[in-house]
């Protein structure tokens, strides 16, 4: 029989984390222990404010994941079909499930990354902020070695993040460093494509989430008509049945698919994205959604599974620097790719 325990960690940001939603300068995190056997599986429970689909009250998503707990200690397993409009929750009980999988190892796949033979490329990410904080952090990446690089945009004047994005232009080429951008909802339907031409210019290798979510025909118009490649992420938020997923990606017909499992259904919920996905000719990627090591780690392990041997598109795995008092977890950024060193 398994035992369930319920704990919460608050983490504090070494910088803060600004997106067009806002500024995060603290996250809560839940962490849910399965024990069965003298074996123990840890899986992080991880909800963003106004972007999560199961954000509620404190009170409220503490006593539904207890009721979830209780359910996996009566039947031994995961009450997948009650839980797929939680993502954050299903996704905390199935890394839970992984690692006591792996008898408590913090390995969860028999990959070449879980073996710590290959390391995952992942973008270097620039968060938003002032030109002179996003210039400098723009710089360190590149200081760094990173051959992809992320800008989340839509929080200054766009022709301030235009002349971050013709630096890097003016230094490297396409075949340097692949360029990404993040808008985050940021533009609106009138004035997106005026935008996404400008940012054309700079061989960008996609958008994400150029407009806000819930505007279907606008965001198809825009993948059909824009210039450079568009990739949905808010927009699948809370998309969680089969066939609206399906329905969505008929409809909207994007470029890509950037998929974090705290937010997108899980793991089998990515899954479901992913294949979907794979038989429209859409591309996807896997991104963390500012979990701590914990859900890292079970990201990671996850992107390995799907998109390896050899993962080749660069991931968004590389926030397990973002906090002062992260969980300790044997994964480390080495040059721009994320690797578990498996003895240390």
């Amino acid at each position: 029989m398994i035992k369930t325990f319920v704990s919460s960690r608050l983490l504090h940001f070494k910088q803060p984390a600004g997106t067009s939603r806002g500024v995060y300068t603290t996250h809560l995190s839940y962490y849910v222990t399965l024990e069965k056997n003298g074996v123990r599986g840890v899986g992080e429970c991880s909800v963003l404010p106004d972007l999560s689909c199961d954000a509620m009250p404190t009170d409220r998503y503490e006593a539904l994941l207890r009721k979830a707990c209780q359910w996996v200690e009566q039947t031994d397993g995961i009450p997948y079909e009650m839980l797929r409009p939680y993502p954050s929750i299903l996704f905390g009980l199935e890394m839970a499930f992984a690692q006591l999988d792996a008898n408590g190892s913090t390995a969860l796949s028999e990959t070449p990354f879980a073996q710590g033979k290959e390391g995952i490329p992942i973008n270097g990410l620039v968060w938003m902020g002032s030109f002179e904080e996003m210039y400098a952090r723009l710089e360190e990446k590149l200081r760094l070695g990173f051959h992809c690089v992320k800008l989340k945009i839509g929080a200054i004047d766009f022709e301030r993040e235009l002349e971050l994005v013709r630096h890097i232009r003016e230094r490297f080429t396409r075949q340097q460093i692949e360029l990404r951008v993040d808008a985050n909802g940021g533009f609106t339907p009138d004035n997106a494509m005026e935008r996404l031409t400008e940012l054309a210019r700079y061989d960008i290798h996609s958008i994400e989430q150029p407009i806000k979510q819930h505007q279907w025909n606008d965001m198809a118009r825009l993948c059909r008509e824009s210039p450079l490649p568009i990739a949905l992420d808010e927009e699948l938020i809370g998309v969680n049945e089969l066939e609206q997923k399906a329905r969505l990606l008929d409809t909207i017909r994007p470029a890509y698919v950037v998929l974090k499992p705290s937010l997108h259904g899980g793991m089998m919920g990515c899954r479901e994205w992913i294949r979907l996905a794979k038989e429209r000719g859409i591309g996807s990627w896997i991104t963390s959604a500012l979990e701590s090591n914990v859900g890292l780690n079970a990201i990671a392990h996850f992107c390995a599974e799907e998109f390896g041997p050899r993962v080749a598109m660069p991931q968004g795995l590389g926030t397990g620097m973002l906090y002062t008092d992260n969980v300790e977890m044997p994964l480390r950024i080495i040059g721009d790719k994320l690797w578990f060193l498996k003895n240390s």
